[in-house]
């Protein structure tokens, strides 16, 4: 049986609610990730996984 380290986050492209900017942002972020165009937050840390709080369009491996 092989075993591989698998990452425990990914990055995420995602769009912003209020712009609709895409950008890519790190699946457990420690801070505060606004959007690059309008200031929304689009990710929140929560000392593991980030809430995400706008929609994921794709999961970058």
């Amino acid at each position: 049986m092989s075993y591989t380290n698998q990452p425990k986050s990914r990055f995420l492209r995602v769009k912003c609610n209020d712009c609709e900017n895409e950008q890519i942002v790190f699946g457990s972020a420690s801070r505060k990730v606004p959007c690059n165009i309008c200031g929304r937050i689009l990710v929140e840390p929560t000392g593991g996984k980030s809430t995400i709080v706008t929609h994921i369009l794709e999961v970058l491996e």
